[in-house]
């Protein structure tokens, strides 16, 4: 995980939204990922990083909101996009079929692009 974060310019986090917030699984990777950071300054300064989750109802904001605060207080840059990074679906598979949450992916995704494109340029 050291060396992807090391090579990467930018970080994709997603999670399912489970209890009104990020999976265990999310949680854990935040956590010693954090510890990584701390220990190697500057290791995610200025990438770029974005976080997306699928819901089946409510709670995807706080999820959102936790592995933003992951980049933020890591001095990562946050892409956003045109509404909520958050696709919503009740049985699996559902939230690919949610239109609205696919086309602010979309978004995402081409933020993130200029995003990435801009401070390479000042590098």
């Amino acid at each position: 995980m050291l060396e992807k974060l090391k090579e990467a310019d930018g970080v994709i986090l997603g999670s399912p939204t489970y209890s009104a917030n990020v999976s265990a699984s999310m949680q854990a990777f935040i956590e010693r990922a954090a510890v990584v950071g701390d220990v190697n300054q500057g290791l995610l300064r200025h990438k770029v990083g974005v976080a997306v989750a699928a819901a089946r109802r409510s709670g995807a904001l706080t999820a959102v909101d936790t592995m933003n605060h992951f980049f933020l207080n890591h001095e990562m840059f946050v892409a956003g996009s045109t509404y909520w990074n958050v696709a919503y679906g009740q049985m699996p598979g559902d939230a690919q079929k949610d239109e609205e949450g696919i086309q602010t992916m979309r978004n995402l995704g081409k933020n993130m692009a200029y995003l990435l494109k801009k401070l390479h340029m000042e590098k």
